[in-house]
């Protein structure tokens, strides 16, 4: 752009979400989790939330199964939002009441401690086949929690089929 040139006011307007349209609409969304982190587990299964997540999480968190055999954190607000909608479903059809059963009677609370550890519960560590090391990865309104190994390979795996996900989810900006 030439120097003393004018600007354009760009207006943005939020939209109604057509189904099949994506990425969906996030203008009620206030937290915005981004990043990967590699963490240790401790010996009392507590891992480390990283500083750019905690004051958005709070000091309770929810920890629950998650998809693709990792752990879901929410912060209390964005769980009760998330739980209710599981809540609804869960007298649906069996794909509905498997998922809200998966989602809410594998959560638990726990809290933030002052060193910004959270605790794991051993069965939900096992689900998701962590030992040790595990990545901690922003995912929009929650941090998800891999084994190592499993998150590098999901990530090779999501990075070279890229391009066809984006042809079948739709278009995109």
């Amino acid at each position: 752009m030439a120097s003393g040139a004018e600007w354009d006011i760009i207006l943005c307007r939020l939209v109604k979400w057509e189904a099949g349209s994506w990425p969906p609409p996030t203008a009620d969304q206030t937290v915005m989790f981004l990043g990967e982190y590699l963490h240790t587990f401790d010996t009392k299964n507590r891992i480390s939330v990283p500083s750019r997540f905690r004051k958005d999480l709070g000091r309770v968190v929810v920890v629950t199964r998650g998809l693709d055999r990792c752990i879901y954190v929410y912060s209390r607000k964005a769980w009760e939002k998330q739980a209710a909608q599981y809540a609804a479903a869960s007298s649906g059809n069996a794909a509905q009441r498997g998922l809200a059963r998966l989602f809410l009677a594998g959560s638990f609370e726990a809290e933030v401690d002052g060193a910004g550890r959270v605790l794991v519960p051993e069965n939900l560590k096992v689900f998701a086949g962590i030992k040790e090391k595990a990545v901690v990865a922003g995912v929009a309104d929650r941090v998800e929690i891999w084994e190592e190994r499993a998150w590098k390979k999901y990530t090779e795996q999501i990075e070279r089929e890229a391009n066809e996900f984006a042809e079948r989810v739709g278009p995109h900006s």
